[in-house]
């Protein structure tokens, strides 16, 4: 998205859904952002390293992935267009992480350092209340997700999957939603050629 306008009109839809900030406190919280492109497989936040930055996506997809000392790899989470991203245990304790931010995609993304906008936030109580509105609703997704991943099947879990963001398909490659499903690639194919919605 090379269109500074469009970037910003990205942007204010998603912050505005939570009805909070008035123009003046956007465009605050807006300017402590910077336009940045990546190609894909671009590491934004190594596991062993601290988040310092909040992201918001313009274009392209990223996950938040574990992996253990086998390399075995769990997809915990997608970010998209109109998405805010980052490595968000370690953006609020400001301790090192044990997951990667990386694209998926070729991503254009916005990038504000975390502490500059904490310091907003103390001036702009406003931008405070968004923060915690957008970690309730990030917590909310999180214990579905739980739910998700202990109480149903494979073809549940792709059923909510579709159920919830039909998009998806197109915008993540499918060996990465068959990772967040938790199923093999071949069983994932079976899934995608079998389920009607």
């Amino acid at each position: 998205m090379d269109n500074p306008e469009e970037s910003y009109r990205s942007f204010e839809r998603t912050v505005n859904a939570f009805g909070i900030l008035n123009s003046a406190e956007l465009d605050q919280f807006y300017a402590l952002f910077k336009p940045l492109s990546y190609t894909r497989k671009s590491v934004l936040t190594e596991a062993g390293s601290t988040e310092k930055y909040l992201y918001f996506v313009l274009e392209g997809v990223q996950r938040v992935v574990f992996q253990d000392d086998l390399g075995h790899e769990a997809t915990i989470l997608f970010t998209y267009q109109g998405n805010f991203g980052g490595v968000l245990d370690s953006m609020l304790t400001g301790r090192k992480t044990k997951y990667t931010y990386e694209t998926l995609t070729k991503s254009t993304l916005l990038r504000a350092n975390i502490k500059e906008v904490r310091d907003l936030s103390k001036i702009y109580p406003a931008i405070n209340q968004l923060l915690f509105e957008g970690l309730l609703f990030a917590f909310s997704g999180l214990l579905e997700r739980l739910v998700e991943i202990q109480c149903y099947s494979a073809e549940e879990k792709f059923r909510i999957l579709l159920i919830r963001s039909p998009h998806i398909l197109q915008l993540v490659p499918h060996k990465y939603l068959a990772n967040y499903i938790g199923i093999d690639a071949t069983n994932f194919s079976k899934l995608l050629n079998s389920v009607k919605l």
